[in-house]
């Protein structure tokens, strides 16, 4: 099959011919029909995720359909499937809490295993896989990725956001435009943080109430003017210092900071202003992933039309492009992400 294959760091993939995957007893091989391209692929594209190491195929954000099913699979074939990135074991005390995203025997195609930039995936633990709804396109589905899915787990799952509350959102790349539209559908009120003005232009016309350019400075005093005294909930989205403390500094008293951008590398330890946790009575989560169990109401708020994520998908590459999709996280971005739907070019 044809793979885009990390053979060095920081540098164009390597589009090879390798073996399909075997199928997993417990699992299914799929033919991918389309996966995004995400900033967790860049941080091990760059060398900075710890996992990610070369010969790596990345690709953790895929929907498929089932061509071989193992003895113990749960789908069959021509099942068509969304993945979530963690795939958790279904039997430890965490799955069985419902928090299966803090599984620890989870396996992690595109990090740890053989992922989607491939024509390819073999999947273990299917039964973390949801069924794709035939009016949700391919492309939208892969675009929900880990993005939507982890914006979606944050504001529900852990910062519990409210109807009419603000929520700040800072970065608005994938994971900060999913939390927007999906703000914006709970009923909250949402400022939007960036340092590229097209973006927050982007971001005003898919429902933010207010914009706040960064380059400004005083971010965290901007945003307490615009809500009458700081934002409820706040999401960093990019898993920076400087976004970090000013997702806990615009927040009112008692608010809630959501950590969803990922540290890594040399920011994986921060400094963080403790004294506004402190003053604030601040609550301070962290989140990676979603439970797979939170799929069906997530996917019924895209079906029954209560929210449109297709402007959340700016382009549609081949594979062959992921290169230059990766290096372009080296800089400000444009809006929107890119889904490969075509893995013969």
């Amino acid at each position: 099959m044809r793979a885009a294959v990390l053979r060095e760091y920081n540098a164009p993939l390597s589009i090879e011919d390798v073996a399909e995957p075997d199928c997993p007893k417990d699992g299914v091989v799929l033919k991918v029909m389309a996966c995004g391209v995400c900033r967790s692929d860049w941080h091990g594209w760059t060398g900075e995720h710890p996992r990610v190491k070369p010969g790596q195929i990345g690709g953790h954000e895929y929907c498929g359909e089932v061509v071989e099913a193992g003895p113990l699979a749960t789908h069959k074939l021509g099942d068509r499937l969304i993945a979530p990135f963690i795939l958790a074991c279904g039997a430890c005390p965490s799955c069985q809490e419902g928090n299966q995203n803090t599984c620890p025997n989870q396996r992690l195609p595109g990090f740890v295993e053989p992922g989607a930039f491939a024509e390819y995936v073999a999947v273990p633990f299917d039964h973390n896989l949801a069924y794709l709804p035939e009016t949700l396109s391919p492309t939208v589905a892969a675009g929900l990725g880990c993005r939507v899915t982890t914006a979606w787990h944050a504001l529900t799952g852990r910062a519990a956001l409210q109807p009419g509350e603000w929520l700040a959102v800072h970065g608005t790349g994938g994971i900060g435009l999913s939390a927007l539209l999906l703000g914006v559908a709970m009923g909250a009120r949402v400022v939007v943080v960036d340092i590229v003005e097209e973006k927050l232009t982007h971001a005003k016309g898919l429902g933010a109430e207010a914009a706040v350019n960064a380059i400004d400075g005083h971010v965290a005093a901007q945003i307490k003017e615009i809500t009458g005294g700081g934002a409820h909930v706040s999401v960093e989205a990019l898993g920076l210092p400087i976004t970090t403390n000013a997702s806990i500094e615009c927040l009112r008293p008692l608010g809630r900071h959501v950590q969803v951008g990922m540290p890594v590398g040399h920011t994986a330890t921060m400094e963080i202003n403790m004294s506004a946790v402190y003053l604030g009575n601040l609550a301070l989560y962290g989140t990676r992933g979603m439970p797979p169990w939170k799929y069906p109401s997530l996917l019924a708020l895209i079906t029954s039309g209560r929210i449109d994520m297709s402007p959340l998908i700016a382009r549609e590459i081949g594979l062959s492009g992921v290169s230059d999709e990766l290096a372009a996280f080296n800089g400000p971005t444009p809006p929107g992400v890119a889904v490969i739907t075509d893995f013969l070019s």
